[in-house]
């Protein structure tokens, strides 16, 4: 594994590098060598955040943390990815795919890990009003939701409105 490791408002010291080196390591045994590790490691107020993704053929394996200290952000971060890699490898299996990235010794392995079932347990229907984001963002508060699905009148396209950390909001739109 190829390590990239940047920091936004912090120095990162050998100290840390040392620490994400010897925690993201023991992913060793799951991806194949000429993996890249992108770590990026910030401050924000008094939260130490590292964000680590792993781009892999087909899919990408990210996760984040933030905690007081930056050395538990780096083992909880390390749990998560570990977690969503053994996830994928499930995935891969049932699906029956090859060259991912992962190393073919721990594919062999025959143990699995019961995947989280995904069921639908309710779904709605609902008439779509033209509106604007602005619009969209007033009607996603009024309703308490985390995102808003609604057509943007300006473009006759569905979007899609949601909150972000830091009371911000995002914008999905479709690109064809």
């Amino acid at each position: 594994m190829n390590f990239i490791i940047s920091g936004k408002n912090l120095d990162v010291t050998e100290g840390i590098k040392a620490a994400i080196e010897e925690k993201l390591g023991r992913l060793d045994k799951y991806l194949s060598d000429d993996i890249d590790v992108s770590v990026t490691l910030s401050v924000q107020k008094e939260r130490q955040k590292i964000e680590v993704t792993i781009p892999m053929k087909g899919h990408i394996i990210r996760a984040e943390q933030d905690s007081a200290d930056m050395y538990v952000s780096i083992d909880l971060v390390v749990d998560i990815i570990e977690r969503q890699i053994r996830r994928y490898k499930t995935r891969l299996m049932n699906r029956t795919h090859e060259g991912t990235g992962l190393k073919q010794e721990f594919m062999d392995l025959e143990e699995s890990y019961e995947e989280d079932e995904i069921r639908v347990i309710r779904s709605k229907k609902f008439a779509i009003k033209p509106m604007d984001v602005e619009e969209a963002c007033i009607q996603m508060e009024l309703l308490g939701h985390s995102f808003f699905v609604f057509r943007n009148s300006d473009t006759f396209e569905v979007n899609v409105v949601y909150k972000r950390k830091g009371n911000t909001f995002g914008l999905i739109e479709p690109e064809f």
